[in-house]
């Protein structure tokens, strides 16, 4: 795997997936080092200057008033990262802390927060030698950024804190983390404590990382959707470039071309197609592009967002290249948590139209004439029943999870800081939400899966034919007596998460948009 160079620029939302899924490798380069060196030179020099610098020469938050002695401004840093370090409850996932300490290191390297490259090569060693802090769940509001979790991070490098090594279970004191990997401790000097912890680090890991899943299932939702069309005798006619392009929404066009590539050559849909007396689909099958191209058009903000974001330097005071340190406001998490919010929102609807699709699947008043729940010998035998319920569980979970976050401000620090993103709540419950997103999909999969191979001997299309064989190789099973369900549809779950199911398709009928 190429290693990932920080270069005092951008980074690309797939070097975050890579460092922190991947566990690629990351170097400093010669650039950043350069511009890390001028910056920190520039912070020396505000030591010495006769009016306050913030978090350099004062206190932080409602405390920026409080002047401190030279003597003890290495101190202030150090105890700023132990007081920060104030989060609780379980930890957060390696992936999000991974991609949290890269996106530090990233913005330090942009040479506008006055840390020498020795602290973001020491981050970079981290990773690199997968150490990876524990940083509790709860604790950050989104501005001054992700304080807290940023502070658990920082708190590693001091030797302090805790810490779990690569393919570690339990947690480890952070001093017997680094001596294993032969690392120091870092001392830090002027401005850096406050430059490690105040960045939108965690939530833009956690937008990037879910912007990165919903891609994927955004396409597995068409898939499903065209195999609840074919099995319930759903018409393809809806989906004609010529109709769809009347409202050129730029999602809708993409997800109709999907249902037409993977409905193609149905003999189901054809067994059907001149002599059936319904005059419409339900909403939920004939509105499928429009609802799941929604949610695409959302994801395109929120990959925007994110972008300008991974080009961004979030710190405060930034130190800029004619030397003023400055206050400023770039901390504040609200593009982010607006962006996780609205993707929230799409989310649920994806996995409800989702749902309303396999109702109708299990329905045998509304199914076009497969058997109650898709049962053989329904009432001795419950078929799928239960598994819709869950489906309906979690579909109503994310629409609780669907409520924003980010209107959610407290204020903070004697009110200094009375205005909060809350946009690490935001990315926490996104994604809880595309986690759930991914079994309402399973779950419409096997359901679909099932009534389409009860229309033998009709055949399906050669993309949805490549679904189900995904599925029963994936060893989940068709129609039959009741059997234990969990396990099987914990099995698509994978399929859906794993990339398999997308990927089978793919080599059948070519990539999907």
């Amino acid at each position: 795997m190429a290693v990932v160079e920080l270069t005092g620029s951008g980074l690309a939302a797939a070097d975050v997936v890579a460092v922190a899924r991947g566990d690629a490798s990351v170097a400093l380069g010669a650039s950043a080092r350069e511009q890390m060196d001028a910056s920190a030179a520039t912070v020396q020099r505000a030591l010495d200057a006769p009016q306050p610098v913030y978090g350099v020469t004062t206190g932080f938050g409602s405390l920026a008033n409080v002047l401190i002695p030279a003597d003890r401004r290495e101190e202030l840093q150090r105890a700023l990262v132990r007081s920060h370090a104030a989060g609780m409850g379980p930890p957060v996932e390696r992936e999000v802390v991974r991609a949290m300490m890269l996106l530090r290191a990233r913005t330090l390297s942009m040479g506008c927060s006055g840390a020498r490259p020795l602290v973001a090569e020491r981050i970079l060693e981290l990773l690199n030698r997968g150490i990876t802090p524990v940083v509790p769940e709860h604790g950050s509001l989104g501005a001054s950024g992700d304080l807290a979790p940023l502070a658990h991070c920082a708190l590693v490098l001091l030797g302090e804190g805790e810490a779990q090594m690569r393919g570690g279970v339990a947690r480890m004191p952070a001093a017997a983390a680094l001596r294993e990997a032969g690392l120091d401790p870092l001392t830090l000097i002027a401005k850096e404590g406050l430059a490690l912890i105040n960045g939108t680090d965690g939530m833009l890991g956690m937008l990037v990382l879910a912007a990165h899943d919903l891609a994927r299932l955004l396409r597995v939702a068409d898939i499903t959707a065209a195999l609840s069309v074919e099995a319930l005798l759903g018409t393809d006619r809806v989906f004609a470039a010529d109709l769809l392009a009347l409202r050129p929404q730029p999602g809708q066009q993409d997800s109709g071309a999907n249902l037409r590539a993977l409905l193609a050559g149905s003999q189901i849909v054809a067994s059907h197609r001149h002599d059936d007396d319904r005059v419409q689909d339900a909403y939920s099958l004939r509105c499928a592009p429009q609802v799941a191209g929604a949610a695409r058009d959302v994801l395109g903000h929120a990959d925007s967002v994110a972008d300008a974001e991974l080009r961004s330097a979030i710190d405060n005071p930034m130190v800029m290249p004619d030397g003023r340190v400055e206050s400023c406001g770039n901390f504040h998490g609200a593009p982010l948590a607006f962006a996780c919010d609205a993707l929230a929102i799409a989310v649920a609807e994806v996995g409800a139209i989702a749902e309303r699709r396999t109702d109708r699947l299990l329905d045998a008043t509304r199914s076009s004439g497969l058997p109650p729940f898709l049962a053989p010998d329904a009432g001795v035998n419950c078929g799928l029943m239960l598994a819709q319920y869950t489906q309906a569980a979690m579909v109503a979970e994310n629409r609780r999870l669907a409520t924003p976050a980010s209107i959610g401000s407290l204020p903070t620090s004697a009110m200094q800081e009375d205005h909060v993103s809350m946009g690490w709540s935001a990315a926490r419950k996104l994604r809880s939400a595309i986690a759930n997103l991914a079994r309402i999909l399973a779950i419409e999969l096997v359901c679909a899966a099932r009534a389409i191979e009860l229309r033998a001997p009709l055949q399906p299309a050669a993309g949805t034919a490549a679904a189900v064989r995904a599925l029963r190789a994936a060893d989940v099973s068709g129609a039959g007596p009741d059997r234990w369900l969990s396990p099987e549809l914990a099995r698509a779950e994978t399929l859906v998460n794993d990339g398999g199911v997308l990927n089978a398709v793919e080599a059948a009928i070519g990539r999907l948009a």
